[in-house]
């Protein structure tokens, strides 16, 4: 009994550990909550989530978008990231390859149809 009050409980020992990402800022504001938990109940969680497993997907996303931004930053132009940067670093992963392609092709239809509809609308 009295070492479990010497001890610090599991959640004191989570807050103190936390990650570079929040350390020293306490609780950082959550950028995707909203749309993970959306996602993750698309691909089959409860409609609500736990909130703490929203939490551990996000540091995880922001984790991984972290790591490819200062990967894309050192490879091309020095300092700067360009789409052509991100594509050859996931280019040997195929669905990721893959679904950047479909993603970059859909932005440039979909500026193609907001170029069309602008020159049909004010261009006569």
């Amino acid at each position: 009994m009295a070492e479990e009050e010497d001890d610090p409980g599991f959640d004191e020992e989570l807050d103190d550990g936390g990650n570079g990402a929040d350390s020293g800022q306490g609780k950082r504001k959550r950028l995707f909550s909203k749309e993970l938990r959306c996602m993750m109940y698309g691909f089959g969680d409860d409609q609500n989530p736990y909130t703490e497993s929203v939490d551990i997907l996000e540091d995880l996303v922001i984790e991984f978008i972290t790591e490819m931004t200062h990967k894309a930053m050192s490879i091309g132009r020095q300092g700067r990231v360009q789409v052509e940067d991100i594509v050859f670093l996931i280019r040997k992963d195929p669905r990721k390859f893959a679904r950047v392609k479909d993603l970059l092709t859909m932005n440039e239809e979909l500026k193609k149809a907001r170029k069309a509809f602008d020159e049909a609308n004010y261009g006569s």
